[in-house]
């Protein structure tokens, strides 16, 4: 018979970098540092570590809050860590949280509720925290905590798309690890179409560009023969990529001098990206080369459709 819990994963983005840069065995101490740490850390927050995955974590809560609070904490410890190692050695954590029904078998769980978590967390960018709305039903906000509604994201497995929220996590964090939420548009908030969509549209300059799912990779950059041109000095030959990862769209930064994002109805700091990505949902903007304090700065608008 199955049991209500809520599942965490965990997981560290990078870590094959920093595989190449520390080597095999130094590299290996140091995950499993970070996940001894992170099953720890679950443990005292009222969880159960099911199982430990190579540099992630399977964890069940016996609600959402327990959960929330749990991997807020991790997050904010995990982060802190970060700021005093190089750049090239950072590992951000990405999380997924979901409530549901699971079955307990030889000490590990199966069911819609792991497939979900699991899900979440392959597509949530670093540092961040996406959740299904099970999970934070009983859940409440705290300080320098809330949560923030994505919309209806379809899951892998599953007939039914389900809705997902954002759980901002940062307190007194660095401006350039927070991803801010658009507003929502009717249609995502009805639940007709998955809010990660299947679509982008880019506008620059007069110059509007769809790339459907399928056609993704595209670079923009400087060059002529970049998929998208933005012909600005500041902007790098070949400044960034959209890659259609897990069934989202993640902007992926590979410029000199990084690029800014800015979500729709977003009140919160503008998220930078150096050599870095992010996952792209709503409508926004794209600042290449310079940030948006910049008035004259090649301003690439955005659409998830």
């Amino acid at each position: 018979m199955g049991v209500q819990t809520t599942v965490v994963f965990t997981d560290l983005h990078g870590s094959t970098a920093v595989f190449e840069a520390l080597g095999n065995a130094l590299a290996t101490e140091t995950v499993t540092e970070i996940t001894t740490r992170i099953a720890q850390q679950c443990v005292q927050n009222g969880g159960r570590v099911v199982k430990t995955l190579g540099d992630g974590v399977l964890a069940m809560f016996p609600d959402g809050q327990s959960a929330i609070n749990a991997v807020v904490e991790i997050q904010r410890t995990h982060s802190s860590r970060l700021l005093r190692l190089d750049p090239e050695l950072r590992m951000p954590m990405r999380i997924g949280v979901a409530s549901g029904e699971v079955e307990i078998v030889a000490g590990d769980c199966y069911g819609d509720a792991v497939n979900v978590a699991s899900r979440l967390c392959d597509l949530c960018g670093p540092y961040q925290i996406w959740a299904n709305a099970a999970a934070l039903v009983l859940a409440r906000e705290s300080q320098g905590t809330s949560f923030r509604v994505l919309g209806p994201i379809n899951i892998r497995g599953r007939a039914e798309p389900c809705t997902v929220y954002q759980i901002e996590w940062h307190e007194d964090v660095a401006s350039d690890f927070l991803t801010m939420q658009g507003a929502l548009d009717p249609a995502q908030v009805s639940g007709e179409r998955d809010a990660l969509g299947r679509e982008v549209e880019l506008t620059w300059s007069g110059n509007t560009r769809r790339f459907r799912s399928f056609e993704l990779p595209v670079q923009l950059g400087r060059v002529r023969d970049a998929d998208f041109v933005v012909d600005d000095p500041r902007v790098s030959r070949v400044h960034a990529r959209l890659e259609w990862r897990n069934g989202s769209v993640v902007f992926v930064d590979a410029s000199s001098y990084g690029s800014w994002v800015r979500f729709s109805g977003t009140t919160g700091s503008d998220v930078l990206l150096r050599r870095a990505e992010c996952v792209l949902h709503g409508r926004g903007e794209l600042a290449l080369g310079a940030s948006f304090a910049d008035a004259s700065v090649p301003t690439v608008s955005f659409s998830i459709l």
